[in-house]
């Protein structure tokens, strides 16, 4: 059903990509949304596609980036397609990024290192499932790299600055 994987990316583009998708999210709580951020990232590993920021409470950055690129983009283009997201993706965006046949994603830190940094705030009700659960119950081989320690600390830093900021409704 699926093509073969690209080789994984090279891990300086992996850590810059990362770091351009922190970036995205960066923007994004400049202009008032939840600081997450996603790049996609074509076949030769060194194209960025199209970048997105959160939008919402369910607009998540890599969700509506995949969708966006579903609409654009071949299945089979995007099997060979990487998916970089500063937090690991939350159970939608990775079924999302399954759905859409996205063949490698690559996420900066962990949901339970966002959980200790929004401190349970009502606009980030985290839940407690790992993007490798839900693309392990599937019946292709999405391949995930993550937590990237090289970068996790500046992603954490982003999250915890804006929501320790973020007033609760």
């Amino acid at each position: 059903m699926t093509d073969t994987l690209p080789p994984a990316p090279p891990h300086d583009l992996l850590i810059a990509h990362l770091r351009a998708a922190n970036e995205v999210g960066r923007a994004a709580m400049a202009a008032g949304h939840h600081p997450f951020g996603a790049l996609l990232v074509g076949p030769d590993q060194r194209t960025v596609l199209m970048t997105q920021g959160n939008v919402d409470t369910v607009n998540h950055a890599e969700s509506t980036l995949v969708r966006r690129a579903a609409e654009q983009y071949s299945p089979a283009f995007l099997w060979q397609c990487t998916l970089y997201t500063s937090v690991e993706p939350c159970c939608m965006c990775a079924g999302t990024a399954y759905w859409a046949h996205i063949g490698t994603v690559v996420f900066g830190m962990t949901e339970r290192d966002l959980l200790a940094a929004t401190l349970d705030h009502p606009e980030n009700p985290t839940l407690d499932l790992p993007a490798a659960d839900v693309f392990a119950r599937g019946q292709k081989p999405v391949r995930l790299i993550g937590p990237v320690a090289e970068v996790r600390d500046e992603v954490l830093a982003l999250q915890r600055a804006f929501w320790r900021e973020r007033p609760r409704q």
